[in-house]
């Protein structure tokens, strides 16, 4: 059985700061809850009350909350309604999908003056011949019931039939009553046989594939038969051994583990440092990892899961240092060897070695070379001297050309000289 406890309460008022006292709305729906008690001693000031798809099976310990506006009762087991002539300022309830069937407790409601809303859809009084101009004319501060308002000459209606009305009522609650004492009496038999059954084999099948009646009893049944299912699983849960990690082996050597799962990049470089590069998720919190350096491996906790690294060597572990990209969120472990080399450093190229290489190679080409002659047998060079004749330095007159002699043209036998014309420079 679940009860309603203090912190139950608290954990559905999270959004009044789990303060209850000061408490007006609460959701306690789906908790499997059979009974309402505390509420009213604890949430004085509640108006609203959500209670919905549990297995209540009667109103009770509501009539100290004087505020409480709204209820919420519908995917229950209840039978009657009853107990609510304290809450002096309800408004609406709703009691969808339950099991009223005496339909003469909506009379109960009379002093609700305030109620303004009824659902008692998916009841079996709904069935009832007349039901509807039955609860019209029994509770007439009612505006809405089953999510359809009342017109006034369907009350005037309803009240002129009251009588006659109210008669077919009783005689369908008392043919009512009689199959619900049938349904217990079967549900009684049933379940003693059911019991002997829990512990077969296959009982969840046989149980989820056998055909019943939707009746209070059975709705406990199968709330009753989920949680012990439920109970069964976390039960499973805790006593399953979990993989065990083993960080070491028998005598005591790090084993290279990686629980995380996470890529990561280690290297040797040349200055005798060994460099860790984790991939490190590049949102996660930097609260979330840490770092145990020791001579011989590194262990980094991502989460509370392991990550661990051997060595070849010993490091010094005074000197290792840690660094974290703000881009890419990768951590960067560098941990200096113990027993390093001293290495001389590569000279750095000089930038300006390329013009010296340049100006070299030009005055290379600018030396004068010599064009050797004859065989290669012989150490003879170019005579600049004779490399023509005396005759060819002898000054002689340029012919004239064609193109620069200009030939006199001599006119034609038509022509007649113009003496006004100016002659032609």
């Amino acid at each position: 059985m679940v009860r309603i406890t203090e912190e139950l309460v608290r954990k559905r008022s999270e959004h009044n700061e789990r303060e209850i006292g000061t408490l007006e709305e609460i959701a306690l729906h789906q908790e499997e809850i059979e009974k309402i008690e505390h509420l009213q001693n604890w949430c004085r000031h509640l108006k609203i009350l959500l209670l919905q798809s549990n297995i209540i099976s009667k109103i009770e310990n509501l009539n100290k909350l004087k505020k409480l506006e709204y209820i919420n009762l519908a995917l229950n087991n209840i039978e009657r309604i009853e107990n609510l002539e304290g809450c002096e300022s309800l408004k609406k309830l709703d009691l969808t999908l339950n099991f009223i069937g005496d339909l003469t407790s909506v009379k109960s409601l009379k002093n609700n003056i305030h109620l303004e809303f009824l659902c008692l859809l998916g009841n079996p009084c709904t069935d009832f011949k007349s039901y509807r101009q039955y609860v019209v004319a029994s509770l007439p501060q009612l505006q809405i019931l089953d999510s359809q308002e009342i017109l006034r000459s369907e009350r005037i209606k309803a009240l002129q039939l009251f009588e006659d009305v109210e008669k077919q009522i009783l005689d369908e609650i008392d043919l009512h009553n009689g199959k619900r004492e049938k349904q217990r009496k079967s549900y009684s038999k049933e379940g003693d046989q059911s019991n002997k059954e829990i512990d077969e084999e296959g009982e969840d099948k046989s149980f989820w594939s056998e055909k019943t009646e939707n009746t209070p009893e059975a709705r406990i049944e199968i709330a009753n038969h989920i949680r012990k299912s439920k109970e069964s699983k976390n039960i499973t849960e805790e006593t399953r051994q979990k993989r065990v990690i083993r960080l070491f082996n028998k005598d005591g050597i790090p084993l290279n583990v990686n629980e995380a799962k996470i890529d990561f990049r280690f290297r040797d470089d040349d200055f005798n440092f060994y460099v860790l590069e984790l991939h490190t998720y590049k949102h996660l919190d930097i609260s979330f990892i840490d770092i145990d350096v020791q001579p011989f491996y590194i262990k980094v906790l991502i989460k509370g899961k392991v990550f661990q690294l051997t060595f070849d060597e010993e490091i010094k572990i005074a000197e290792a240092s840690a660094k974290r990209s703000q881009t890419s969120g990768h951590l960067v472990i560098t941990m200096p060897k113990m027993n390093r080399e001293v290495k001389l450093l590569k000279p750095k190229p000089d930038p300006l070695e390329f013009l010296k290489e340049s100006s070299e190679n030009n005055t290379h080409s600018a030396r004068r070379e010599y064009l050797e002659i004859g065989s290669s047998q012989k150490d003879t060079y170019l005579d600049y001297t004779k490399i023509c004749k005396q005759d060819d330095y002898t000054l002689k007159p340029l012919k004239p050309s064609r193109e620069n002699v200009m030939e006199e043209k001599i006119p034609s036998a038509d022509f007649t000289d113009n003496p006004e014309v100016p002659p032609l420079m």
